[in-house]
């Protein structure tokens, strides 16, 4: 350690109370808070750890080694070393559910749910490889009213049995774009079906908007009125 004159760096008034003290004395002054782990601080250890969270839940819903290290620009072995670490800090599986979805919000990891709810429902749905070119702000989750959203080519989902009925508490939250002052189901009709038919009024969704002009409109009429989801 590296000693330094008091006097080169303590103020004279302040040195003269100090040698009343402990004049001649060798001091030990510490800095008045706790020693940080590496990267606290600037934050990149947060991020090394959000990083290395999404790319096993990519992983454990099949996306391969070979993908997760070209997203990320990472060697092969580099991604299985964050696969199979033992050491792991911070674990929050991933489920396309809105248990899940509402588990990431409340540990501030929204937008790391969505990306892979899009990456992994994309599969299942074509249209969202195109939808996921463009780049969108998200506001949620949200207790939304299901009647502000357009109608156009939902039907009347009358075609349900006692197992959907079972199953919903596993359902996702509503992806529902907002553009040009209208509220549009992006993908999920069938599940907006659902609802519909079994009168449910207010749905936990997610708002959905292109850029910052369809952002500050939302904002100006809906930003204060819709009421988050913490639990479910």
């Amino acid at each position: 350690m590296k000693y330094e004159n008091a006097g080169d760096v303590i103020p004279e008034e302040l040195l003269k109370e100090i040698q009343k003290y402990a004049a001649g004395k060798l001091l030990y002054i510490p800095t008045g808070e706790e020693k940080r782990a590496w990267g606290e601080t600037s934050g990149y250890r947060d991020q090394l750890q959000r990083r290395n969270l999404m790319i096993r839940n990519k992983y454990a819903h099949g996306v391969t080694v070979s993908e997760l290290a070209d997203e990320y620009f990472l060697s092969l072995d580099s991604v299985k070393k964050i696969i199979y670490s033992k050491k792991i800090e911070r674990y929050l599986s991933y489920a396309p559910t809105l248990e899940s979805a509402v588990q990431y919000a409340n540990v501030g990891m929204f937008e790391e749910w969505i990306q892979c709810y899009l990456l992994l429902t994309r599969k299942d749905a074509p249209i969202l490889y195109d939808f996921m070119k463009e780049n969108h702000l998200y506001f949620g989750v949200v207790k939304f009213p299901l009647r502000l959203i357009q109608r156009d080519g939902i039907e009347n989902g009358q075609n349900l049995t006692n197992e959907d009925n079972d199953l919903e508490a596993a359902l996702p939250p509503l992806l529902v774009q907002y553009e040009e002052g209208k509220f549009q189901c992006i993908v999920q009709k069938d599940l907006l079906a659902v609802l519909k038919h079994r009168k449910v009024n207010a749905y936990p969704s997610i708002i959905v908007m292109k850029g910052n002009d369809e952002y500050k409109r939302f904002m100006k009429y809906y930003g204060t009125v819709l009421f988050y989801v913490d639990k479910v």
